[in-house]
């Protein structure tokens, strides 16, 4: 079964008709009816319960004895059935952080996840019959996709740099989080607007050991710069010298002059001069 959407009557001429009715309890004692006194005050206290109005972004779902009789969007002031169930379902916009929740990624390592969903109520049949409380079944719902989302994807990869991983992969991690959602909660008439990691990292008991693997392939990538850009400065010294006449370089010069470069250029520290006063070889 789907939304209906209702129209009720405004409330404004039910209201008209309470003042008349009231109205006529003080003339029917003046006149010393009592048949008048009762045919305005009971159904002047029916129609009182029947008044309900709606503030922007809200709605009511219209029961009548068990059964579903319609939804009321419009915000206004109405008057129905005084015998209706009128349940209110707010159609704002709502922010739930998820708990900060210890997984297994896809290579086993423990890692501490949690997720923002920014939500609201697109169908109120669905949230208010489909399931039993819509707002614990979101926060549930989004505990189960954010673990299935952990588990199917590595916090970091160190070999392959082209896959997706929860670290460096936001965007796709963030849209297939949306839609796995999306999906969870539609049973219950919930539009996901927006779903993403909100806190991720490694547990504790592995936190420090795959730092120290981080800074590890991160000296490993600045040392390869670094030698790749010393080979081509010795390189280019090399051809400088030759092609300008400065020295003639046998095989030897040129294994030290390589050498000697190399542990300037490469070195994570001041290199000391030495100066030779003699024969390169001594």
């Amino acid at each position: 079964m789907k939304e209906v959407q209702l129209k009720p009557i405004s409330g404004y001429l039910i209201l008209f008709l309470c003042l008349v009715l009231a109205a006529g309890i003080p003339y029917g004692v003046y006149l010393q009816m009592p048949l008048i006194v009762v045919c305005c005050t009971i159904p002047l206290f029916l129609i009182l319960s029947g008044f309900f109005y709606i503030n922007p972004n809200e709605s009511r779902v219209l029961t009548l004895f068990g059964k579903y009789v319609g939804s009321v969007r419009d915000n206004g002031f109405y008057w129905a059935n005084p015998f209706y169930g009128k349940k209110k379902i707010s159609l704002r916009a709502r922010n739930f952080e998820s708990e900060r929740v210890k997984v297994n990624d896809k290579r086993g390592n423990p890692i501490l996840i949690s997720v923002i969903t920014v939500w609201r109520v697109k169908e109120t049949f669905k949230a208010a019959f489909e399931v039993d409380n819509y707002e614990a079944f979101v926060k549930l719902q989004s505990d189960a996709a954010v673990r299935n989302l952990a588990g199917a994807y590595s916090y970091d990869n160190f070999e392959d740099h082209h896959e997706i991983t929860l670290r460096s992969g936001m965007d796709e991690i963030n849209h297939a989080l949306e839609g796995a959602l999306a999906e969870r909660l539609e049973m219950a008439g919930i539009e996901v607007l927006e779903a993403r990691i909100g806190y991720l990292a490694y547990a504790e008991e592995i936190a420090s050991a795959m730092l120290k693997r981080q800074q590890a392939e991160a000296i490993v990538a600045a040392r390869h710069k670094i030698v790749e850009g010393a080979v081509s400065m010795v390189e280019m010294a090399l051809a400088d010298l030759s092609s300008k006449k400065i020295i003639e370089f046998d095989d030897d010069k040129k294994a030290t002059m390589v050498s000697n470069l190399m542990v300037v250029l490469c070195s994570d520290k001041d290199v000391t001069p030495v100066v030779n006063t003699g024969s390169l070889y001594q």
